[in-house]
């Protein structure tokens, strides 16, 4: 363990580092102005591509302060599309989950009974947070105010009118969970018939949702807190389904080996559930868009393949 000694330096001092390693930087000014309002911290990421490799992290001959500044540009065009993917089949999930289960059973409030969880501990500490949020709710300032234009909130309007049962109906349930939270409910259904249910509403089976459920989790993190996307380690990635009713690449070597541990397969599972929850969308088009007119180094970063958009699976959406 080290002693950390780095001073902190003064957006001055920024701009002379990176003129110093190599970086052009023709606008000093404009420069840092980019590194006030973006953060070096936040910017740095996007330096390494650029540089030679080395410990003194020079940069190759040749390399702008604006080739930096493009692949961050084009990581918060890249964030942004895939989490309007995430939200449609985040919310899509949230409705197969309290539609099933309200339904089959017929018990808006399914989720406080023990028996449809096979853990019971994780089952405790669902109703724990949704009891929680429901206090957090009543002690907070009331949503309608002296504004006219500011309504309550369905869950406020349940808590204040109705007595018993003490907590929501499940089609409010499922909007206090983050998505990790509804990830966990899910995967905790008891009965395999319930999972099957839900993932057959998104054109999935039960192991494939459940995994790529557990994906979109640390994908969605990293696009809520503006993170580094395109060449990230996710750590966790979609299974690759076996199922031909699932909608998937269909070339032999659409999704090479190198590329499964990439952002790539986590793009084509999102139009694969798109295929389903949101037949008629632009997704693939607008993907299409900002892609293909990046550099080899964007989609090697990805691991796309050259010819990606020649599989059926996304020609059938471009034309």
């Amino acid at each position: 363990m080290l002693d950390y000694d780095k001073p902190p330096l003064s957006l001055d001092e920024l701009v002379d580092r990176l003129a110093e390693r190599g970086l052009q930087i023709p606008d000093p000014d404009r420069a840092r102005r980019y590194l006030r309002h973006i953060g070096y911290y936040r910017l740095s990421p996007y330096t390494i591509p650029f540089q030679d490799g080395g410990a003194d992290h020079l940069f190759r001959e040749g390399t702008a302060f604006d080739d930096v500044l493009d692949l961050y540009v084009f990581d918060r065009a890249l964030r942004l599309l895939v989490m309007d993917a995430l939200e449609r089949v985040e919310v899509a999930v949230r409705a197969a989950l309290t539609d099933h289960m309200s339904t089959t059973y017929d018990d808006p409030h399914w989720y406080t009974d023990s028996d449809h969880f096979h853990h019971r501990g994780k089952h405790a500490k669902l109703l724990n947070i949704v009891q929680d949020t429901c206090d957090d709710r009543l002690r907070g300032t009331p949503d309608a105010g002296e504004d006219s234009l500011v309504h309550r909130s369905a869950l406020e309007h349940y808590l204040t009118t109705y007595r018993t049962p003490e907590l929501p109906p499940s089609w409010l349930m499922v909007e206090t969970l983050t998505i990790g939270q509804l990830a966990t409910t899910y995967r905790n259904l008891s009965r395999r018939a319930d999972r099957t249910a839900v993932a057959a509403s998104l054109g999935l089976t039960a192991p494939v949702l459940e995994s790529w459920l557990q994906t979109y989790v640390r994908v969605r993190n990293i696009c809520a807190h503006h993170g580094r996307l395109w060449n990230v380690g996710l750590g966790v990635y979609p299974a690759i389904p076996s199922s031909r009713t699932i909608s998937w690449l269909e070339g032999p070597h659409a999704l090479p080996a190198r590329s499964r541990k990439r952002l790539y397969p986590v793009l084509v599972s999102l139009q694969s559930a798109l295929d389903s929850v949101s037949p008629r969308s632009s997704w693939a088009r607008r993907l299409h868009e900002l892609l293909h007119t990046r550099p080899r180094m964007n989609l090697a970063g990805m691991g796309i393949p050259d010819s990606w958009a020649d599989d059926t699976f996304w020609s059938r959406h471009l034309t």
